[in-house]
């Protein structure tokens, strides 16, 4: 009786597990990449009263501390949340005396003539409006590409697993 020789092992779950970490890898240095490359910045809530308090952040300096200057509220230092975090952040309270109207919040990296991000606040003439409160904000570009890289990653993943699964 003739032997039958061993079948090869396949190939595909080995270029989908190698697909998989080449992912994984790019999506883990894609966040420190692009976090130095653009920095952003928030103002939150966007719009508030003389009188009213306001949250500044900023995300991507590659700093330890930032300030922010506004002629709404003068000039505050921004620092890290905690010791792994690389969002600076910071409060200040928007003058009894600012003028009704847009003004803009520059903030720089690292203090001054580092590199700088601006956002908007809006000093109303009354109470502050109501509504989302600057807590609903837009993605970026490089934030959607991590997402997708990582979405994508974990699909390899899982189709792997499952054929790895049917193959043992």
């Amino acid at each position: 009786m003739p032997v039958k020789p061993l079948a090869k092992p396949h190939a595909a779950p080995r270029r989908l597990m190698t697909v998989a970490a080449a992912t994984l890898a790019l999506a883990a240095a894609a966040p420190a990449t692009l976090a130095y490359a653009f920095p952003s910045a928030t103002v939150s809530p966007t719009s508030v009263a003389p009188g009213g308090r306001v949250a500044l952040s900023v995300d991507g300096c590659g700093t330890r501390t930032a300030r922010a200057t506004s002629t709404a509220f003068g000039e505050v230092r921004l620092n890290p949340g905690n010791a792994d975090s690389s969002t600076l952040f910071g409060s200040a309270t928007v003058s009894r005396n600012a003028t009704t109207g847009t003004h803009r919040v520059t903030f720089e990296c690292g203090g001054p003539g580092g590199e700088r991000v601006t956002a908007s606040l809006y000093v109303t003439p009354g109470a502050a409006r109501g509504g989302t409160g600057g807590s609903v904000g837009s993605m970026s570009t490089g934030q959607i590409a991590v997402g997708g890289a990582l979405a994508a990653s974990a699909l390899g993943a899982g189709v792997w697993v499952l054929l790895r699964r049917r193959t043992t």
